[in-house]
């Protein structure tokens, strides 16, 4: 037993860089190819301003790459100081936590940007099934399926209550109606509709599908090891 489990780390090992490779290398090809519109936003941001930066999806998206470094370093340090307190899977406990904020905040902060008619035009709500799919064209869709997607991969990981495409789709659909509610409260110039709670809840589940085989299961939480027996009280 020994001897297999001694065999089987470095496969493991490999994997896990291979995949950490083919991340950064996304990464870097998705960076390549939006590079001029991300470098539009780069003034503004560089210089601190809010106008022009955090105001847009350029800016926004480009503070969000700038701070991948910082938010690895968080990652690390929450991960090494549960492997100092025993805590048994630390690195993948911290890098869901990191990964599901760092993920997720910035999207969320992406949908609620008020048009040009904030505070003017009023709410709108649009709730017939997929009639607002045909005008969303591909761009739209796959940016509705990235609002949660980093929920759905990651909160799985994190949590073993999650641990379920079912609770992920719940989940998803359920923050997908707090914003779209706070578009139509906060009169945001954006219309509120039933088509992004569904594709917002499916980007969820599908990145929860994608995460599956890392998810943190009922049997690997501290409660459920089971404790030593006491030994029998010696006979007189």
């Amino acid at each position: 037993m020994t001897h297999s489990a001694t065999r089987s780390a470095p496969p493991r090992r490999t994997r896990r860089i291979v995949l950490l490779g083919l991340a950064v290398l996304g990464l870097a090809g998705a960076a390549f190819v939006v590079r001029r519109p991300l470098l539009m936003a780069a003034p503004q941001c560089l210089a601190g301003r809010w106008h022009g930066c955090y105001d847009t999806e350029n800016g926004v998206v480009l503070m969000m790459l700038v701070g991948l470094p910082l938010a690895a370093l968080v990652g690390s340090a929450l991960a090494l100081g549960r492997r100092a307190a025993g805590v048994s899977s630390a690195w993948r406990m911290s890098l869901a936590e990191v990964g599901l904020v760092y993920g997720t905040v910035p999207m969320v902060w992406l949908t609620l940007m008020p048009g040009p008619g904030a505070g003017v035009v009023p709410g709108r709500v649009s709730l017939v099934p997929l009639r607002d799919l045909v005008t969303m064209g591909p761009i739209g869709i796959g940016g509705n399926l990235l609002i949660f997607a980093a929920l759905g991969f990651f909160a799985p990981m994190r949590s073993a209550a999650l641990a379920s495409v079912p609770r992920i789709l719940a989940l998803g659909a359920g923050c997908s109606v707090l914003v779209e509610t706070a578009q139509y409260v906060f009169r945001l110039d954006r219309v509120s509709s039933l088509d992004d709670v569904l594709v917002n809840a499916a980007g969820a589940g599908l990145a929860a599908l994608a995460s599956r085989r890392w998810w943190r299961t009922a049997a690997e939480l501290p409660a459920e090891q089971p404790h030593p027996a006491p030994a029998p009280a010696a006979a007189d």
